[in-house]
This record gives structure tokens, sequence and C-alpha cells, in this order.
């Protein structure tokens, strides 16, 4: 399902999760980011893609490794790819294909495109990383702290932002590889809304973000939930963010989510010690 739509950009939204892959299109290239969930999901983008591309060269984005975020990717020919360079070294890749086939076989989903973990052509290794495709200029940063490898990508010549799995309307932080490095990487996406004069964010999961002052309402929700959650736990207090779980979407779904980050920051606090 198309949720936003204007002369560049097209917001594609999974009924799983309302995981969110956009395909932008400018002058000069096809970028599509994130393709996912299901099928006949990604044979729209595809098809979509096909209609537009002309004489364009599509590059696919991947801002992070999770495997919703790749499932999509061989479905595409004839392509380019984008990831940061932690994505390329990730450890883990056996085990994220094992994802989506365990997702595949558990519902009994077929596909007409292999499952492969990308391989990546053009590598993010620092801040500020410049790449132009004629007059289309992207933008990235290292955004670690959900993963060890996500990435914000800005195209400059819409004063857009592609967040990844950040600055969600309907999820708080999902701490996967360090709390310490999701509150660097929180900071250094206000910044960035600031320094790029961002209109647009795009989220990995959720709404479509048209207002700095939500974007930046959400980036201080997420610091703060993360600085609570740190506080009750170094000072043997009773949890008690469980209410806040109650008052946002999907709460049954999130209480597992926050149980997790209490674990993953409990872990971090004993390798510290």
């Amino acid at each position: 399902m198309i949720i936003f739509k204007d002369n560049a950009i097209t917001v594609f939204q999974s009924v799983l999760y309302k995981t969110n892959s956009t395909i932008i299109k400018t002058d000069d290239v096809l970028l599509v980011v994130d393709p996912s969930w299901l099928p006949n999901e990604i044979i729209g983008m595809r098809h979509y893609v096909e209609d537009n591309r002309g004489k364009r060269d599509v590059y696919l984005i991947f801002t992070h490794s999770d495997y919703d975020h790749i499932i999509g990717y061989k479905a595409f020919k004839d392509i380019k790819t984008i990831a940061s360079e932690e994505f390329i070294s990730n450890p883990n890749k056996d085990i994220i294909i094992d994802q989506i086939k365990n997702f595949d076989d558990h519902y009994y989903i077929t596909r007409d495109y292999e499952i492969a973990y990308p391989e990546i052509n053009y590598s993010v290794r620092e801040d500020g990383q410049r790449l132009n495709i004629g007059d289309t200029c992207l933008t990235f940063y290292k955004a670690p702290g959900h993963t060890k490898d996500s990435i914000f990508t800005v195209i400059d010549n819409l004063n857009l932002l592609i967040a990844g799995d950040y600055c969600s309307d309907i999820e708080f932080p999902f701490i996967y590889y360090s709390s310490t490095e999701y509150e660097k990487t929180l900071s250094k996406l206000n910044q960035i809304i600031g320094i790029h004069e961002v209109q647009t964010l795009i989220p990995g999961h959720g709404s479509i973000l048209c207002d700095v002052n939500m974007m930046q309402d959400i980036q201080l929700r997420s610091s703060e939930y993360i600085k609570q959650l740190k506080f009750s736990i170094a000072n043997g207090l009773d949890d008690d963010l469980e209410n806040f779980v109650d008052t946002i979407p999907f709460p049954q779904s999130h209480k597992k989510s926050h149980k997790d980050n209490i674990k993953q920051i409990l872990t971090e606090v004993m390798e510290k010690s």
C-alpha cells in the first residue's frame, strides 16, 4: 500500500509491522530503500521500478541488516547497492538468511527470487560521506545503537532523511546493539535535521514525518525512554515504564521489546563491571 507520494518520493508500507519501503525518483537515479516484506508487496515495488527507471541507474540502500529490511534484495535486477561497512562485515549473515527462510517456511511463503544477503557496491565508512549521482547528492551518517550497522541517508536535493529504525511514531527504541551508542545516534539525528534543513523524515516503521517539531519530539521521547530505563536499572527500582508501554500502539508486542531492552542494558552493565 502506498502511504505517501509526491513528485519524487513514493513510500510503500507493508501490512506487517507498518514497515516502510521507499522509492525515490530523481532526474538521475532511482533509489530503493529496504524493500520489504511479502512477495506481492515486493513485486509491486519491482513493477514500479521497471515502469519508472528509464535510463536511470537503480540503487538499493539498506539502512541496516535486520532481516525484514533486506528480504527483497534479489527481487531487483541490474542494480547497485549501498550499506555501511559494518553491514558488509556482519558476522551473522547466515543467521539473518535463516531468519528469512524460517519466516517464509512458517507462513508457507514462496518467492520468485533467491534469498541472499546483499552484496554491497558502495560502503559507508564515515559520517558526512557523500555520493553524487548526476545532480543527486546523498549524504550518509553512521547510526549505531539499534544495530551496529545502521545508517542515516540524506537526499540533499529533497531535504529528505531516511532514518531506518529510528524516530518512529509507533515504536520506542529497540536496542539490539548498544544503549550508549543509541543515545549518541539520537543526538546526532537532531543535529542532522538542523544541518540539512530536513523537511521530510521516513522511519523504518510508522508514519512519514513532515513536521520538524514532531521529529524532534520523537527524538526527545526516545532519549528520555532510555534515560529512565537506565535510571531504574541503576537504582534497583521496580521497572516503572510498563504503564508507558501500555500507552503506545500494539502494547502486547512492545512489552516483549521493552523486556529485551532491559536485558540488553543489564548485559552492558555486567560487561562494564
